[in-house]
């Protein structure tokens, strides 16, 4: 088991859902420090995050319409990692879906929970170089409304800080690679 884990005791199953990007389950569990209760947990197979880097030293970002939230955000590309996927071949995909670049050198800037407190999605963030832009990117998936943005890391830096819609993953992950950016 890896470090840092403990897994609940689960005494009974009440509620799941399978759905398309995740499942939804209600478990009856007991927690290493022997309290009991109900608790509600997203099952994800997690993310993988790029932070693209031109020649020049921008960022490439989308600003992505997100139904949940009833808006855009802005945010580095991403995608779910598929079943049996390494998540740098999930990345490697989704930089040239939602972008249209493809990256020659990659450095893996970490991983982390997303939103312990409900769900198990972990992400994990990389930083692409030496960016080509295809003649013919993939097409985009068919929920996706993007478009393609560019900022320096200081430009973005001020987004966040002034509160510009900026999703949770894309500033954890510009905060790892910030001493690589700036």
């Amino acid at each position: 088991m890896p470090l840092g884990r403990e897994l609940p005791q689960l005494l009974k199953q009440r509620l799941f859902y399978k759905g398309r990007k995740f499942d939804f389950e209600v478990n009856r569990l007991r927690l290493p420090n022997q309290a009991e209760g109900e608790w509600e947990c997203i099952r994800h197979p997690g993310g993988a995050l790029a932070i693209p880097v031109t020649a020049e030293g921008k960022l490439i970002l989308v600003r992505q319409y997100r139904f949940a939230v009833g808006g855009r955000l802005l945010e580095f590309p991403a995608g779910t990692v598929e079943v049996s996927e390494d998540p740098l071949a999930t990345v490697t995909r989704e930089i040239q879906e939602e972008t249209g670049y493809s990256a020659a050198t990659w450095q893996k800037l970490g991983e982390f929970f997303l939103a312990p407190g409900y769900s198990d999605e972990i992400i994990y963030a990389y930083m692409a170089t030496d960016l080509q832009k295809l003649e013919k990117p993939p097409n985009q998936d068919e929920d996706e409304d993007i478009e393609i943005v560019f900022y320096t890391p200081e430009q973005l830096e001020q987004a966040i800080m002034a509160g510009e819609p900026v999703d949770a993953k894309s500033i954890s992950s510009f905060f790892l690679a910030r001493p690589l950016l700036m």
